[in-house]
């Protein structure tokens, strides 16, 4: 089984419990790395925390919730091995994984709707990297 690493602030909190349960009933072990109730937190500690089990693991994913996504992905992309992508609709999922290998996907709480991040998260999750020598030229940049 795949292990998902996932963490939110307090603006998420909701929204990863819900995509946890429904990533669980995909038969995936669902890592929560907090925070667990809605008090105020400080979201790169938690972008953090997913970052370092990302980074050295090669195939492995995680999601970060935040109000609008931005200040999570900001911190997760600090750490080298991190591609941390911020994904809206379908299309920016899909592309994310297809052509930037993104290994962990950030989403707003407070600007997507839960069923549209619901399968947004379907999507990124099933995508493979297409791989190929212009993609993987530009992912070794970025890194």
């Amino acid at each position: 089984m795949k292990t998902i690493f996932i963490a939110s602030d307090h603006a998420g909190v909701d929204y990863k419990k819900a995509l946890g349960l429904m990533l669980k009933k995909k038969h995936y072990i669902v890592k929560d790395l907090g925070p667990f109730t809605d008090a105020s937190v400080d979201y790169p500690d938690f972008a953090k925390k997913v970052a370092e089990e990302i980074k050295g693991r090669p195939g492995a994913k995680g999601v970060l919730i935040c109000g609008t996504g931005i200040g999570m992905s900001m911190a997760a992309n600090k750490l080298k091995g991190v591609r941390a992508a911020l994904c809206y609709s379908l299309e920016t999922a899909r592309l994310s994984r297809e052509h930037n290998d993104a290994n962990i996907l950030c989403l707003g709480a407070r600007v997507t709707d839960i069923k549209l991040a619901k399968k947004i998260v379907n999507i990124w999750i099933k995508t493979e990297f297409k791989g190929g020598e212009r993609h993987e030229r530009r992912i070794k940049k970025i890194g």
